[in-house]
């Protein structure tokens, strides 16, 4: 998505530790337009698949899929990475290691919420290593929910999780691939 990949020319920071910055527009301050041109190219890469939910992961991803909620015209669900008073008792548990922060944390959706025969677009901003969309691969398969598809607005290509979720079958949309930083630059494949 050549509008993306503009934008984060534009206002991503490098950071040492292949770190890339963009919370300018994506995943602190968010522009909903930039959101919205990824939802309508998703919807038109996603155009022949069934998708009757979105689910993402807090709470960089809520952003993201509440704009592709709207332009689907389905809900959305987000795992939360903490237990609370308010969380359903009756929840599918996982576990994902990050790797902006490098620990393990559980995640969660009420079973309420994600149901067997769900056709469901997993969204999430980064794509590194893969931890977080297996993680909601595992809810979706405990609900016995189909993943229609993956759809990352900037993936790492020089991290194994989109060639790992490619090879294990998965429909995987990257809207901007970086192929590799090049002397503090983005490089995009």
């Amino acid at each position: 998505m050549k509008y993306l990949d503009e934008k984060i020319l534009k206002d991503g920071k490098v950071l040492d530790g292949n770190i890339i910055v963009v919370d300018s527009f994506l995943n602190h301050q968010v522009d909903v337009e930039v959101l919205e041109a990824m939802a309508l190219d998703a919807k038109e890469y996603f155009k022949d698949t069934e998708i009757n939910k979105i689910l993402t992961i807090e709470s960089s991803g809520i952003a993201i899929a509440a704009i592709f909620a709207r332009v689907f015209k389905v809900p959305f669900v987000f795992a939360k990475k903490s237990s609370s008073r308010n969380l359903d008792k009756d929840k599918y548990v996982t576990m994902v290691k990050s790797f902006t922060y490098k620990t393990e944390y559980p995640v969660a959706v009420a079973k309420r919420f994600l149901n067997e025969g769900d056709k469901v677009l997993i969204v999430d901003d980064f794509l590194a290593e893969g931890n977080a969309a297996y993680g909601l691969i595992d809810l979706c398969k405990q609900a016995g929910a189909d993943v229609a598809g993956i759809n990352i607005a900037i993936e790492k290509a020089f991290q194994n999780g989109g060639k790992n979720l490619r090879a294990d079958g998965y429909k995987l949309y990257s809207q901007s691939i970086i192929d590799r930083f090049e002397d503090g630059q983005v490089i995009f494949r």
